[in-house]
């Protein structure tokens, strides 16, 4: 990992997180979801706080970067993040919720255990904002504008894609690990053929329902 690194360069658009830290806010929470979209499994997000004046080269919005490039820079962020939270909220919940309802949920849980091992000073989130007494500024295109939103994101979407591995053991017929749980022509093809399973978002899925429908 050597080289990855680096203090205060120009690498990466921190104007957000230099702004905070100049006022005294060491302690900024990125936090980000992913899986909005998805019609199976849960949607996932993460709460990092990386050190001040910290800048990691390469890191982008999630959905920018290769594969291999997200699980190099997942190593990297956990390495040196000084705190991160995980939460996630699965297919029923999103069902009874809604989806904006259950990744504001996910990002709450992910602060709650962010907070566990440090307490933010101030939360950048990606276009949302989360139940919270701490100071925060929903940024649009936050993934894409602060170094902290990215790294949630990055950390967000690799635990889902790995969760997506685990599922696709457990429901092999639907190509989970390929598509991540998207509205790919391969998975709607499986839904059509094999119906929903449990940890498909049953609200999701009227177009497709409607289609099999059409079929007979």
């Amino acid at each position: 990992m050597e080289g990855m690194i680096t203090i205060m360069g120009e690498l990466y658009v921190l104007e957000y997180e230099r702004d905070l830290w100049k006022s005294g806010m060491c302690h900024v929470a990125g936090i980000d979801e992913v899986g909005r979209g998805c019609l199976f499994g849960d949607v996932v997000a993460a709460a990092v706080v990386l050190p001040a004046e910290l800048e990691i080269e390469g890191i982008d919005d999630s959905k920018k970067l290769s594969e291999k490039k997200r699980e190099e820079l997942y190593a990297i962020i956990r390495e040196c993040a000084l705190g991160i939270g995980i939460g996630r909220v699965d297919a029923s919940v999103v069902d009874s919720i809604n989806i904006k309802q259950a990744a504001r949920l996910a990002m709450k849980q992910a602060l709650a255990e962010l907070c566990e091992t440090v307490t933010p000073d101030y939360l950048l989130i990606d276009a949302e904002k989360v139940d919270s007494p701490i100071r925060q500024l929903a940024v649009i295109h936050g993934d894409a504008l602060s170094q902290s939103i990215a790294a949630a994101s990055i950390i967000a979407k690799v635990t889902r894609d790995r969760l997506c591995l685990q599922w696709d053991i457990e429901y092999p017929e639907y190509g989970i690990a390929s598509h991540k749980g998207y509205a790919t022509k391969v998975h709607r093809e499986a839904i059509l053929a094999y119906g929903a399973c449990p940890m498909h978002r049953k609200t999701f899925l009227g177009g497709i329902l409607n289609e099999q429908m059409e079929l007979f």
